[in-house]
């Protein structure tokens, strides 16, 4: 069954699951916004950011250290989960949506106005850090307000379904990036790209957040937040609500699965997404339009794969999907690259696509999954600190591991590379099999049962 049949199927049986269309709509048209944003740049690392801010260094070493830059952005986005994460189970959900999209398009578009490394030098790469850094700051609050906007909205039977569709937002997010990307490099040389039409993108990100705005301003808070006012209230009486102490007192358990299930997940996005593309073009001289048409393609199907599988995990369950992403991922990294290295179009681009779907038996379940484990007045927290800190140890670091292990550009060891991906499915699994199933229970609770998630 397709997703628009799903959703068709689920408004047209009550009329109230009209008010949840719009808020999913109003998540996913944010959340591919921000992902936009925050992928752009990491298309843009590979591609462009080693010769224009890193100038006298360029080359595979120039894509290293863009890569770590890129990496900066993974490390403010815990802290940004922890601030928004604190406002939004406080004043609400709503509010830090708004205030993150701003931010985020912001940090974007100042990137496109940004000097060379050829006109200001060091002080350019500088200011990329700095705009790096405003970017994955608003992105570590963006993920638990959308996904939990959707969750608290939808019925307990249909939360894996309606929460899959922020997800789905990613990849629409990675669409857009990809497909603005793919389309400038396939009109201008590549003079020309290097000197001015990598710009493009960013500034065009201006116009999706206008857009991104103008759809959140529009909806409703989250009903089950705003059932437990009274519980907020009645904790600021009793001194103070600090959802971050809240989270790290009753719910460490929870913390430590929920980053030990984004290990697989998240490692495996970036080798599929991002080091590919330097892969391709560096080590293996694969014209790099050949992989930006082979992941726009992937990131497509992706979109509608997602809340395919949500839906999916609302009859059989959020565990066993998840354990077949994480050991498909673990597996498949072997073949990919040997698929990329046959410098073959459909090879190429049957590696990005199974790569993905098997990334989205994961992806699609966990918004509902993450959600599920936290009490309603430390879920914003609760649900972004576990998801936010794994990127830390995992997206952030993946692309800067990879490259260290494919090593020399004549002899790419990609072995190691599918050994790394291969230990971080072992991690996710053992993770996955310490989560008790929570498909279908109520997220109308604030309290932690013990031993609730043995």
């Amino acid at each position: 069954m397709s997703a628009h049949t799903e959703t068709t199927r689920a408004v047209d049986q009550d009329p109230g699951q009209r008010s949840i269309v719009r808020i999913v709509a109003a998540s996913l048209v944010g959340t591919a916004v921000e992902w936009y944003d925050f992928f752009l740049f990491g298309s843009a690392a590979a591609l462009v950011f080693g010769e224009v801010f890193f100038g006298q260094i360029g080359g595979t070493e120039g894509t290293l250290y863009a890569f770590m830059t890129y990496a900066l952005g993974f490390v403010a986005r815990p802290l940004g989960g922890v601030v928004f994460g604190h406002f939004g189970d406080r004043v609400g959900r709503k509010t830090m949506l708004v205030v993150s999209l701003l931010m985020m398009g912001i940090g974007t578009f100042a990137i496109g106005l940004l000097p060379t490394y050829a006109s200001i030098g060091v002080l350019a790469p500088i200011l990329l850090v700095f705009c790096r850094l405003v970017q994955g700051f608003a992105v570590g609050g963006e993920w638990g307000g959308a996904v939990l906007m959707a969750a608290e909205h939808g019925r307990d039977d249909q939360r894996g379904f309606w929460s899959s569709w922020p997800q789905a937002g990613v990849a629409l997010g990675n669409l857009l990036a990809t497909g603005v990307l793919w389309v400038l490099a396939a009109v201008q040389s590549e003079e020309a790209f290097l000197a001015w039409g990598w710009r493009v993108p960013f500034l065009l990100s201006a116009v999706l957040v206008v857009l991104g705005l103008w759809v959140r301003l529009s909806i409703e808070e989250s009903p089950v937040f705003q059932e437990a006012k009274a519980d907020l209230e009645a904790k600021q009486d009793q001194g103070g609500h600090l959802p971050i102490m809240e989270v790290i007192r009753k719910y460490p358990r929870e913390v430590l699965v929920a980053m030990g299930m984004r290990m697989a997940e998240n490692i495996s996005y970036y080798i599929f997404t991002v080091v590919v593309i330097t892969y391709a073009a560096e080590y293996v001289a694969i014209d790099k339009a050949i992989v930006l048409r082979a992941l726009l393609i992937g990131a497509a199907i992706q979109f509608f794969v997602v809340p395919a599988i949500g839906a999916l995990s609302d009859r059989v369950g959020r565990r066993p999907l998840y354990l077949v992403g994480a050991v498909g991922v673990g597996v498949w990294t072997f073949v990919f690259f040997n698929l990329v290295d046959t410098k073959s179009s459909s090879s190429i681009l049957l590696a990005v696509v199974v790569g993905l779907v098997l990334h989205s038996f994961m992806y699609a379940p966990q918004a509902a999954f993450f959600s599920e484990l936290f009490g309603t007045t430390v879920r914003y927290t609760g649900a972004s600190v576990g998801y936010q800190l794994a990127s830390i140890f995992a997206g952030a670091l993946a692309p800067i591991i990879a490259l260290k292990l494919l090593g020399d550009v004549d002899d790419g060891n990609t072995t190691a590379v599918g050994i790394y991906v291969a230990i971080a499915s072992v991690i996710t699994v053992v993770a996955v099999l310490c989560a008790k199933e929570t498909s279908r229970t109520s997220l109308r609770h604030d309290r932690v049962v013990p031993d609730a998630h043995v």
